[in-house]
């Protein structure tokens, strides 16, 4: 089997330096010094690297659509891919390869660390080797995780159902409204009913790579303002927002409040309703302190992540921006298991 690695950079591809202490990213060459088993093992691994290595703070748009055009470049000389990805925007990476893919029928597995490589109780090793293995999982059928999806400190979670939780802690990501697709012990256990089935590559794999940027997240809490809000939904050419609730997606019920919102939908911005919790789904109507936003023109987001609301919400729009009927069609529909919709 060989397994493709994209080093993208983030903490697990750093190194400290002898003299100063301070964490910098690591050559090739040294970064394959500190985990040799990856060399030495059945699974053929080759890695290739962004120039330059970036922390994932650092990562757009133009990155999500370069680490997917690695993987359309070399899909057809391996059975997997792993990129390595720091830690904080991994969640809205692998949300976003989601949905760039068509066709996708191999598994691309990111992973990193919450300590740098070269540190003696990295949980770096664990989880490059871990997410390696999975890449290259294959059974008589074909890739067992024929997906985009996302490892870290024993759990293999859908990409675009995470969440990054704990800064602290190597169980950094979470994914609260869909089970894991694996646990890794001893063995590593499929849960293969919660994972997409390998149907054959029945397609050759494309590239969807058109995000639209305009968009924006707006998160209420008490005592917000009508200066606040419009301060958000006035701004010029805004093609999407987020619109964070409480609860099962309520929302105050200032008049205000919901003609800043009408006004917002009449001049073509499309508004998503996700709810500020991370477990349970947006019930519009369920509570009438969530009817102004159903009358205002506000959808749904049931239970997807904001990570994966935002990109969807931008790949949509790049993709479709001429015609926000389709669009929130689209945006409450499940494409790739991002959403359940009771």
């Amino acid at each position: 089997m060989k397994v493709l690695l994209i080093l993208t950079g983030g903490t697990i591809s750093m190194v400290r330096d002898a003299e100063t202490g301070a964490l910098h990213p690591a050559d090739m060459q040294t970064f394959k010094a500190f985990v040799p088993e990856l060399f030495a093992g059945d699974i053929h691994v080759e890695m290739v690297p962004f120039e330059p290595l970036l922390d994932s703070s650092d990562l757009n748009p133009d990155s999500w659509i370069q680490m997917a055009q690695m993987v359309y470049n070399h899909y057809d000389q391996y059975d997997g891919f792993v990129i390595l990805h720091g830690t904080d925007t991994m969640s809205y990476s692998a949300s976003a390869l989601s949905f760039i893919f068509e066709g996708l029928s191999k598994p691309v597995v990111f992973t990193g660390s919450q300590l740098p490589v070269g540190v003696l109780r990295s949980d770096a090793k664990e989880n490059l080797l871990t997410a390696i293995e999975i890449a290259a999982a294959y059974d008589a059928n074909g890739p067992i995780v024929p997906e985009v999806c996302l490892y870290m400190d024993g759990e293999l979670y859908r990409g675009n159902r995470t969440t990054k939780r704990n800064a602290e802690h190597f169980s950094a990501f979470k994914s609260y409204n869909y089970p894991a697709l694996a646990k890794a012990g001893v063995h590593i256990s499929y849960n293969r009913q919660f994972i997409e089935p390998y149907r054959g590559e029945v397609l050759p794999l494309g590239l969807m790579k058109k995000f639209e940027t305009r968009v924006a997240i707006l998160k209420l809490f008490p005592g917000i303002t009508e200066e606040v809000v419009a301060a958000i939904l006035d701004i010029p050419n805004l093609k999407g927002v987020v619109l964070e609730t409480f609860g099962a997606g309520n929302a105050p019920t200032h008049e205000w409040l919901y003609r800043r919102l009408r006004n917002a939908v009449d001049r073509g911005v499309v508004i998503v309703n996700k709810t500020q919790c991370h477990t349970g789904s947006v019930a519009m109507g369920h509570y009438a302190v969530s009817m102004n936003l159903l009358k205002a023109g506000v959808i749904s987001g049931y239970d997807i992540t904001t990570e994966a609301l935002l990109t969807k919400m931008m790949h949509l729009l790049g993709e479709i921006p001429n015609d926000v009927k389709k669009v929130k069609e689209l945006l409450s529909t499940s494409l790739c298991g991002e959403l359940t919709i009771e």
